[in-house]
C-alpha cells in the first residue's frame, strides 16, 4: 500500500535525523513525572510503544545541539506572521480529530460516522498513553523552560517545564492521520501535509523543539501502523472503511474492485 511505503519512508528519515542527534545527548535520567491521566493501553503493548527501543534521547541542555535547536525555535516564534500564530492557537485548543475536518471536508463529521469515531477514539487513546510514556521518560525541559522570553500558546503558570519531548499534540496528529490516510488514500498526500502542518503549529506556538515534532513523526507513525497490524483492530478498520465509503469520502474499494476485473 503506498500510504505504508510513505509514511514508513518518512518516519524513518525522521528517526535518522534524531539519532544523529542522540549521538551527542545524555542518557536521560528515569525520574518519574507525576502523571496526568489514569489512561492505559488498549491494545498496544507497552514494548511495541517503548521510547528507549523507538527513540533517541534528545539533546541534552546546554549542548551545542539543544542550543542549536533552540535557535530554530526562537527564529520561528520570532519571525511568525498573525495569521499562523492564530492557525496554531486554533490547533493548540483542537487536539482531537476533528483537526482534519477542514482538510476532508464536510462529510467528516464524526457525529454522523459512529464506526470511524470509535476507532479514531482508540487512536487517540493509544497514542496519548505512548506520547506521555515517552515524556516521562525523557523529562526533556520545554524551551520556555530555557528561554524565558518565549510564551507558549498553552502556557499556564505551574505548567510541568519537563514534558517536551515528544509532542503531544503532533503525535496526535500523525497517528490519526496516519490511520485516515491508509483509509482515505486519494486524499493521502492532504491528510498527511495537514498531520505536519498541525505539528508545526506546535514550534510557531513556542510549546516544542522542532526534534520533539519530529519524535513525535516517528512515534505516531509507529502507533498507527502497529494499530492497523493488529488482528484486535482489523474489525474497526473495515467499519470504517465501510463507513466512510458510505459517506462518499473514499471509492478505495470500489477502485480496488474495478482494478482487479
Amino acid at each position: 500500500m503506498r500510504i505504508r511505503t510513505q509514511s514508513v519512508a518518512l518516519a524513518a528519515a525522521s528517526l535518522m535525523l534524531l539519532c544523529t542527534t542522540a549521538a551527542v545527548a545524555a542518557e536521560p535520567a528515569p525520574a518519574a513525572m507525576p502523571a496526568k491521566t489514569t489512561k492505559a493501553l488498549k491494545v498496544l503493548t507497552p514494548d511495541q510503544v517503548d521510547p528507549r527501543r523507538l527513540l533517541p534521547a534528545p539533546p541534552a541542555d546546554g549542548s551545542a545541539l539543544q542550543q542549536a535547536d533552540l535557535a530554530e525555535l526562537q527564529k520561528v516564534y520570532r519571525t511568525r506572521t498573525p495569521d499562523r500564530y492564530a492557525k496554531a492557537k486554533w490547533d493548540d485548543t483542537h487536539e482531537d480529530p476533528t483537526l482534519f475536518a477542514s482538510t476532508l471536508g464536510p462529510a467528516f463529521d464524526l457525529a454522523k460516522l459512529p464506526q470511524t469515531a470509535k476507532l479514531l477514539e482508540l487512536v487517540d487513546n493509544e497514542q496519548s498513553v505512548s506520547a506521555n510514556i515517552a515524556k516521562r521518560y525523557f523529562l526533556r525541559n520545554r524551551p520556555w523552560a530555557i528561554d524565558t522570553s518565549i510564551v507558549a500558546c498553552d502556557y499556564k503558570p505551574g505548567a510541568n517545564p519537563r514534558s517536551s519531548y515528544p509532542s503531544g499534540h503532533a503525535t496526535l496528529s500523525y497517528s490519526v492521520g496516519y490511520v485516515l490516510a491508509a483509509l482515505i488514500p486519494e486524499k493521502s498526500d492532504a491528510i498527511l501535509a495537514r498531520a505536519a502542518d498541525y505539528a508545526y503549529s506546535r514550534e510557531i506556538c513556542g510549546a516544542h523543539y522542532h526534534s520533539d515534532t519530529e519524535a513525535s513523526h516517528v512515534l505516531g507513525t509507529v502507533v498507527g501502523l502497529e494499530l492497523l497490524a493488529s488482528p484486535k483492530v482489523a474489525p474497526m478498520v473495515e467499519a470504517a472503511r465501510a463507513e466512510l465509503q458510505a459517506a462518499g469520502l473514499t471509492g478505495a474499494a470500489k477502485m480496488a474492485s474495478a482494478g482487479g476485473r
